[in-house]
């Protein structure tokens, strides 16, 4: 094989950032659990074919709302906080830059540089004040001043990814169904093909993550399901 080819060749790695499919897997996820445990639960306390609608519907609309708004609070929070930072860090390459350069050059020591390489490389990314900044706030924050992620984006991405989750074990009731095996039959495929899905993030097999997340939210369905029993034959 020559060298051309053999340069040409390279290993893959995973998507550990997760880009826009791993929130929304995990969304989908987490709104399919949480409404499947829900109608679960109501619909042991032997609750109409219309109450159980209700408040699978009441579980999706509460809950997306509620993703969305924590997904925004925390992203708008942590990114006001990074601004906050790269504002200090920006402050302190005005008024002490030489010190600046020294911490930079530092670093690339730390990492192995030759001394009088880090230096030269230092005072080379210092020379434009807005790559420095940029230098300075993804070595010592680990962000790009430009490229922090949008609270709004985040917020929708979950609302939808948990609208779509909890409407899978809702479904059947909106068509008429009036058992719950209909709803747990088809949350447990669901439940099953995300789990699957969620391995393209880890070093598990599809099976193992796809058996995993239907046990977990089998068992989330099932204790749910025992308290409405429970709760159902007390108030009855």
């Amino acid at each position: 094989m020559s060298s051309l080819a053999s340069a040409e060749i390279h290993h893959q790695h995973r998507d550990v950032a997760g880009g826009w499919l791993r929130p929304t897997v995990f969304g989908m996820m987490d709104g399919l659990v949480s409404n499947f445990a829900l109608i679960a639960g109501v619909a042991a306390a032997d609750t109409s074919r219309a109450g159980i609608a209700l408040a699978g519907l009441a579980g999706l609309v509460g809950g997306a709302f509620s993703m969305a708004t924590g997904e925004y609070v925390s992203v708008q929070s942590q990114n006001e906080s990074i601004r906050a930072e790269i504002d200090v860090e920006r402050h302190e390459l005005t008024v002490n830059a030489a010190a600046e350069l020294e911490e930079l050059a530092q670093m690339y020591v730390d990492r192995g540089v030759d001394r009088a390489l880090a230096d030269q490389v230092a005072r080379q990314l210092s020379r434009d004040p807005e790559q420095a900044l940029k230098i300075h706030a993804l070595e010592e924050l680990g962000v790009q001043p430009g490229a922090l992620p949008s609270p709004w984006v985040a917020a929708g991405s979950s609302l939808t990814a948990f609208s779509v989750g909890a409407l899978i074990p809702l479904l059947p009731y909106l068509l008429g169904a009036k058992s719950v095996l209909l709803c747990a039959l088809l949350s447990s495929v669901a439940l099953f093909a995300a789990g699957a899905v969620s391995s393209r993030f880890t070093s598990r097999s599809w099976v193992f993550a796809g058996a995993r997340q239907l046990l977990l939210g089998g068992i989330a369905a099932a204790v749910t399901y025992g308290v409405g029993t429970v709760f159902g034959a007390v108030v009855g």
